[in-house]
């Protein structure tokens, strides 16, 4: 009972799937499935596999023994026929059979024989076991006589009788045709009981059915202790997974054999685990570098306004602080659009437009615009166009991914040197270069040369280090490959690739 105003209590999910004829007991049962550990599941998994098959072979044994003994008793009983056929005579009294020979007969049943008129209406013979144990209607089988083998109902088991035709001497030989005269054909009947082949296929089967839950019972015990030392690894990985933090991301899970599919898994998480300590690594150094790139226009200008707090100063000067620490504020804002830029293009968010892009024009273009950068260090710009290729692409993002090459190509140019923007084209790709006579990145630095805030050989401290790691990203969302294509004294070759 509920009282008044309160809500009727909710009964379990199974006794609810029961009640309104839901699938309660299902899910019942898969939850009692999915919480059993692998390892108990493949062992029962195994031992109904197990059952299925000793199953099917203790019925298969049990149909071909069967078969088997049926047809060695049939066998019998044609060589019971044919020894009857030869020690069945006529004698003075009538139809006479001698005492059986303990090297012709089974020693535990003797033979049991009937003799009838060649038309199964007139019993003619019959012998001690056979008026022992008589059968019903064998004169009826005796009637059609034609070898066949029929069963018949007894107390204790049935019994199988055989009838077919023979003749009973003696007989006369005729000198001048050598045939037999005065041979009689009569109906000869034996008949062996099915007891002892029932009592066979019993014991068989008391040895199948007692056999089977034992195999089952060994097998799954098998089937579990195959499963523990499968899974040990698993259970091994396991422990050691639970120990790696983001402290401890350098451990590495136990790798036994590298060649099965435990070792192959194994050697996946570890590649894994390498590729979260390298982001790890790489997030830290992103946020110290971050931190000591913005702690810098800041510092600027808590310093400035400090200095222009100290005392009253005409118009003129606080024109300058501000002046000062706007420039500082820009810094800081241009930093901030960078990152920001860089993020929404390694996270794929950037938002791309797809235009016919001509990269000569293009070229011409970021020419005009650092041509006074390069003219302040006396450098020469210039184009080398072998092709002029047309790519589909985002206009504004290819073109500041060029700016940002060959702004760092003037970069890192000495006074009168010479920068190249190479134009060519391959049947897949547009290609731009952009090819400098610098000093060359050293072998240190080129690994990490696409990192964000990474500079090389910066001897000034210019810049923030984020213009390869923008055109790289860049480059990337519009679906093409930024690459170092060589280095050395004489200069730097950076080659952006689009599909064409």
């Amino acid at each position: 009972m509920t009282r008044a105003g309160s809500p009727p209590r909710t009964p379990p999910p199974h006794d609810a799937g029961v009640r309104r004829g839901g699938p309660g007991p299902a899910r019942w049962g898969a939850w009692w499935w999915r919480s059993h550990s692998v390892r108990v599941r493949l062992t029962l998994w195994y031992v109904a596999v197990m059952i299925v098959v000793l199953g099917v072979y203790a019925v298969g044994v049990y149909t071909f023994v069967s078969r088997s003994v049926s047809e060695a008793l049939d066998d019998r009983l044609r060589a019971d026929f044919f020894w009857a056929a030869a020690t069945v005579d006529e004698g003075p009294d009538g139809l006479v059979m001698p005492a059986p020979q303990i090297d012709l007969l089974l020693e535990e049943e003797a033979p049991w024989v009937q003799v009838w008129s060649d038309d199964g209406k007139q019993l003619l013979f019959i012998n001690a076991e056979a008026m022992r144990r008589p059968l019903a209607d064998t004169q009826k089988l005796a009637a059609r006589s034609d070898d066949a083998i029929v069963s018949f109902p007894a107390a204790d088991a049935p019994v199988r009788v055989m009838s077919g035709h023979s003749y009973v001497c003696p007989c006369v030989e005729d000198p001048q045709t050598f045939a037999l005269i005065g041979k009689r054909r009569v109906t000869l009947q034996v008949a062996r009981s099915e007891e002892g082949m029932q009592r066979q296929l019993r014991d068989l089967l008391l040895i199948l059915v007692l056999g089977l839950p034992l195999a089952v019972g060994v097998a799954g015990l098998g089937g579990y202790v195959l499963a523990r030392r499968a899974l040990a690894p698993i259970e091994q990985m396991t422990v050691r997974a639970r120990t790696i933090t983001a402290e401890r991301l350098g451990d590495r899970l136990p790798v036994a054999n590298p060649e099965n599919e435990m070792g192959r898994l194994a050697t996946v998480f570890n590649e894994t685990l390498g590729r979260l300590e390298a982001s790890f690594d790489q997030m830290r150094r992103f946020t110290t570098d971050v931190s000591h790139e913005l702690r810098t226009p800041l510092t600027a200008i808590r310093s400035v306004g400090e200095v222009g707090l100290r005392g009253h100063r005409d118009e003129s000067a606080y024109r300058g602080i501000i002046g000062s620490m706007l420039e500082e504020v820009d810094r800081l804002a241009s930093l901030v659009d960078r990152l920001l830029a860089l993020s929404r293009a390694e996270m794929g968010h950037a938002k791309l437009s797809r235009d016919a892009v001509d990269l000569s024009a293009l070229a011409d273009d970021v020419v005009s615009h650092l041509s006074v950068l390069a003219e302040e260090k006396r450098q020469t710009l210039s184009i080398d166009r072998q092709a002029s290729p047309v790519v589909s692409a985002d206009r504004l993002v290819l073109r500041q991914a060029l700016i940002n090459l060959v702004d760092n190509a003037i970069k890192f140019t000495p006074a009168a040197g010479q920068v190249r923007i190479r134009i060519t084209q391959t049947p897949q790709d547009a290609v731009v270069e952009v090819i400098d006579s610098g000093p060359g990145i050293s072998i240190e630095a080129r690994e990490r040369i696409f990192d964000r805030f990474y500079r090389a050989n910066d001897a000034n401290g210019s810049g923030t280090g984020l213009g390869l790691s923008l055109a790289k990203g860049a480059v990337e969302a519009l679906g093409g490959h930024l690459t170092l294509a060589a280095t050395g004294a004489d200069g730097t070759s950076f080659r952006i690739s689009i599909p064409r």
